[in-house]
Formats: structure tokens, C-alpha cells, sequence
């Protein structure tokens, strides 16, 4: 019998992915590499790229599934980024962005606990947002009090508003 311990080997991360035909080229190409890099990716659409889609079709239960847990992280692709990041934010428990830079992609994580990156399939290339994506999914929470205190009070924000109260 060995003395050496056997470490167990760590689950890949399950990580979502949504687009409409503005971001379905974006995310058939993240998707492969996320693959590629060991992720365990969960498509929520669309299947194929359809002029006529709706953005909210595909970002809204990729939504779901972050708020659920299904999910540790999302990635949610419209055109310009700005419809996921609008449809994702209305679902409590979502924390999205739009981003297009690497600071905010991980310093999003780290204070703000953001749990869901939005990308404009029409104005960021593939490896910049490859590099973005990457970036995301590598950052922890840092669960400074701070950070815990500010995300209560957006938690009671949605609360109030799931109730109608201002």
C-alpha cells in the first residue's frame, strides 16, 4: 500500500453559451474551444444561424441555468452584446456585462461576483474574445466584505422588485 494520497481529479467547469445570429459564428467558434480547453459547455442556442431569431430566446434560459446553478458561468453573444447583457440582467440572481476588455473581465469576477459575460459577435474578433472569455472564466470571486456588502444590497434591490416595490 502507498503512503501517496490520491488526489481526486476536478469536474471542468460547466459553463453555458447562448447567440443569436448576430453572435452564432462567435460561439460556434468559443464553444470548440472551450471543448478544446476541457470545459464542460452547455449550448442554450440557437442551433443554427437564423436571421429572424431573437436574442432573448437563447440569453434568457442561459440566464436561468447561471441563476440555477446549472451553471458556474455564462457566456451570452448578440450583435453588439448590448441585447444579451439587457435580457440576462432581468433575471434575478444574473449579473452581466458587456465587456471588451480584459481588466473588466476578470475585475468583474473579483468585485462583483459577475457571473455572466456578454460579447458583441459583430465588433469583437475571435481571439480578443477568446482572450476575454479565458479571462472570465479563470477569475474567483474575492469575497471581500466590501464586495459581499454591495452584492446584498443589490440582492435586496431585486428582492423589492420581484415584490413591485420600488
Amino acid at each position: 500500500m502507498s503512503n501517496e494520497e490520491t488526489v481526486p481529479e476536478m469536474e471542468p467547469m460547466r459553463v453555458g453559451i447562448a447567440a443569436d445570429h448576430g453572435g452564432f459564428e462567435l460561439k460556434q467558434y468559443l464553444e470548440a474551444m472551450l471543448r478544446e480547453a476541457g470545459y464542460q459547455v452547455i449550448d442554450f442556442g440557437d442551433a443554427s444561424p437564423q436571421p429572424g431569431d431573437d436574442y432573448p430566446d437563447f440569453i434568457v434560459p442561459l440566464a436561468h441555468a447561471v441563476a440555477d446553478g446549472e451553471v458556474v458561468r455564462g457566456v451570452g453573444i448578440c450583435g453588439s452584446g448590448v441585447g444579451a447583457s439587457v435580457a440576462a440582467n432581468k433575471v434575478p440572481g444574473v449579473r452581466a456585462c458587456l465587456i471588451h476588455e480584459t481588466y473588466s473581465a476578470h475585475q468583474g469576477v473579483e468585485d462583483d461576483d459577475m457571473n455572466m459575460l456578454c460579447l458583441g459577435g459583430l465588433v469583437v474578433g475571435r481571439a480578443a474574445a477568446l482572450e476575454l472569455v479565458q479571462t472570465f472564466l479563470a477569475a474567483r470571486f474575492s469575497g471581500a466584505e466590501r464586495h459581499r456588502r454591495r452584492l446584498a444590497k443589490i440582492s435586496e434591490i431585486e428582492k423589492r422588485a420581484l415584490k413591485g416595490m420600488p
